[in-house]
């Protein structure tokens, strides 16, 4: 489950980042097709993060401190590295 974890953790903040792109070249070109390319995956994986952080808790022996920190940094560019690099090696 750790490993899926990672990977989904991976995907997750990568796609955050891909995403956060697509919206500033939306922005300075007014072209919207990376934005509705990039949108769907990246929810997709964000659901998969939180419940994954959820069900990993209790393996991992995170406290509930512990797992809002994971879940908070779902929502910062980066985080999900710092997550994997801080808590999960």
């Amino acid at each position: 489950m750790k490993t899926v974890f990672r990977i989904v953790s991976f995907l997750e903040g990568t796609s955050l980042i891909l995403l956060l792109l697509a919206a500033i070249y939306k922005r300075t070109q007014g072209d919207e097709t990376f934005v509705k390319l990039l949108g769907m995956p990246h929810g997709i994986l964000f659901i998969m993060y939180l419940i994954l952080a959820f069900l990993i808790k209790s393996e991992m022996k995170w406290n509930n401190k512990t797992l809002a920190i994971v879940m908070v940094a779902s929502l910062i560019p980066f985080g999900t590295y710092y997550i994997d690099r801080k808590y999960l090696n």
